[in-house]
């Protein structure tokens, strides 16, 4: 199987530190690493090229990773709410994806791109699932991701409450079983207080 050197110009989850020669698959090194400018190609004239600008990019790396370190304080503990309709069992009508999230965050007051969002996997039932939105190579942080039916039933799961349908249902007949009780209590206790009289 054929692989690609490359020279990173910044670290890379999985793969690497800055100026690290690393070999991939081509389609990798095409299609992800050098259009978005994470490396170049490693080659003699790339190498001296790197060589030279080494101090500066390591400068720029310092620069944005305070930056974004800076950011990651201020938005600690960040949450976001995505409602979604959902079948009985807590499942959802499709799923919600990066980009869902990416969305929910800038409305949360972050911009982020999709890309920065990593999640374990797409989300595919109601409740809370941990993410992390990755502000910079070196830092990122994390964001709980809040999917449920409607405001409400967000802010119940907010709390640890268990929102299924199911419990739904039984909190209703609970609330049922508990008037009817009162109301025969209540009753019981009329058709004592005129048996007396």
């Amino acid at each position: 199987m054929s692989q690609t050197a490359l020279i990173l110009l910044q670290r890379v989850e999985h793969l690497g530190q800055m100026g690290e020669v690393v070999h991939v698959k081509p389609g990798y090194a095409r299609n992800f690493l050098l259009p978005q400018g994470k490396a170049i190609r490693a080659n003699a004239t790339n190498r001296a090229r790197f060589e030279n600008e080494r101090v500066q990019l390591e400068a720029q790396n310092i620069k944005k990773r305070e930056e974004a370190e800076r950011l990651s304080e201020r938005m600690h503990g960040l949450s976001v709410t995505i409602i979604r309709q959902a079948g009985d069992s807590g499942s959802l009508y499709g799923s919600v994806t990066t980009r869902d999230v990416a969305n929910a965050a800038t409305e949360a007051g972050l911009t982020v791109g999709r890309q920065q969002i990593i999640l374990p996997h797409p989300i595919k039932m109601l409740g809370l699932t941990e993410a992390r939105v990755a502000l910079h190579p070196e830092v990122s942080i994390p964001l709980t991701v809040n999917v449920a039916r409607s405001a409400e039933e967000a802010e119940r799961q907010a709390r640890g409450e268990a929102v299924s349908q199911e419990e739904e249902d039984d909190n209703i007949l609970g609330d049922l079983h508990a008037e009817n009780a009162a109301e025969e209590a209540a009753d019981a206790a009329g058709e004592e207080a005129a048996e007396a009289v």
